[in-house]
């Protein structure tokens, strides 16, 4: 079955129209915002490259980006900062992330598949798919222009803000290279002090 089959399946079995994929960039960096995006796809749009954004190189994720931008009947992305993720845990604020997402779209989806296997918030009938960037095409376009659009963050402005972390190359992520940096210069405002564990020691 193609990630495009399996959302036609999901839209006669449940007898909807308006079917919304959601997906998140950004649990697991050591520094930056989570962002989630949602995303309808027209009933009869087709593209087999779209798929997991972890399994695409970032060229063709960016291409990707135009091309689901362009053709999506509805797209939505929403970030939760830094300071969120410290106050509510990286969980609530990819939850958070996801339910501005979805509430963002101009069109009000009838059904929502959201990659995962827990979801909360979202005020429509909503399904958890395990692996659903894999599955769902709706849902990989949504992994898509969520990894796309924190990746430009990170490149456009926390690198520029903070040229000495290397965020255009790293992303946040814990890199050999993001770590040493780290050491080297401790953390700024961006960075996920409950992420950092042992990584600062003293600096903390």
């Amino acid at each position: 079955m193609t990630l495009h089959e399996f959302d036609i399946q999901k839209i006669k079995e449940k007898n909807i129209k308006a079917l919304c994929g959601v997906d998140e960039a950004g649990r697991g960096p050591l520094a930056g915002p989570v962002c989630a995006a949602a995303v309808i796809l027209p009933e009869d749009f087709y593209m087999e490259e779209i798929n997991d954004s972890k399994k695409l190189t970032e060229k063709k994720r960016e291409k990707l980006y135009d091309v689901i931008i362009e053709n999506a009947l509805s797209y939505s992305i929403k970030f939760a900062d830094v300071s969120y993720i410290e106050e509510n845990n990286i969980l609530q604020a990819t939850f958070y992330a996801m339910k501005q997402a979805v509430e963002g779209l101009k069109i009000t989806p009838d059904y929502v598949l959201v990659d995962g296997n827990r979801t909360q918030g979202i005020e429509i009938s909503t399904e958890c798919v395990i692996g659903g960037d894999a599955k769902s095409q709706s849902i990989a376009a949504a992994s898509i222009l969520a990894k796309v659009t924190r990746d430009r963050y990170c490149m456009d402005v926390l690198d520029k803000k903070y040229p000495e972390y290397g965020f255009s190359k790293h992303k946040g992520y814990g890199t050999k290279l993001h770590t040493e940096k780290l050491k080297e210069f401790g953390p700024c405002p961006e960075h996920r002090l409950s992420f950092l564990g042992k990584i600062l020691g003293d600096k903390k």
